[in-house]
């Protein structure tokens, strides 16, 4: 069985020195030693709440390495919940819950590009994401993908053959302004033509 190579940052020394001794039992894992954190294959950070210090950590670890985060905190509100998502964790667990079973699960589950996290913050996290698409992103004609409601149908219309022109005569546009749409979307979502964009959103489940 091929370890999984994990590095561990915590906020204090003692528990860091403590959820390295743990992870140290599961032969699964491979707890590695500062000089080789940039070896690692799962990242793994301890700290007592989602605070500004942990996001500052967290920030700074999405952007100079593409090793998955899992996250272990003594507590973490709904705001906390959703800043850590936004800063690449993909794994979170509560460091009452933190056996060492239940961390290499985790780092095992972020390794293979999964999410995990415990049944009732991922049911807090989806009424968020719930809420913010009903209250900010409906009103505005945006969905979680970035993309605006006009651009989804373009796309949908692109999907189902049709050219320039008869979409423009679909949706009541001219064709500068669908042809305009769709270079926005290539140009923002960094897709090389609309053959790939179609492919975007079908792969996203947009159209």
């Amino acid at each position: 069985m091929e370890r999984v190579a994990v590095y561990v940052h915590a906020d204090d020394p003692i528990s860091q020195s403590g959820v390295v001794s743990q992870l140290r039992t599961r032969p699964e894992l491979r707890v590695l030693d500062p000089e080789e954190q940039d070896r690692a294959a799962v990242l793994l950070v301890v700290a007592d709440t989602v605070d500004e210090r942990t996001v500052a950590l967290l920030r700074r670890l999405r952007r100079t390495t593409a090793s998955p985060l899992v996250l272990v905190v003594s507590r973490v509100d709904d705001t906390g919940l959703a800043t850590a998502v936004e800063c690449g964790v993909v794994g979170l667990e509560r460091r009452r819950e933190a056996t060492p079973a239940n961390l290499a699960r985790a780092i095992a589950s972020a390794a293979r590009g999964e999410g995990s996290m415990p049944a009732d913050l991922l049911g807090r996290l989806l009424e968020q994401m719930g809420r913010l698409q009903r209250q900010v992103l409906d009103p505005r004609g945006i969905s979680f993908s970035g993309l605006h409601s006009r651009e989804i149908e373009v796309l949908r219309l692109v999907a189902e053959g049709y050219g320039t022109r008869e979409i423009a005569q679909h949706l009541a546009y001219s064709e500068r302004t669908v042809k305009n749409v769709l270079h926005d979307i290539t140009s923002r979502l960094q897709l090389r033509n609309r053959s790939h964009a179609v492919a975007y959103a079908i792969r996203e489940g947009l159209i």
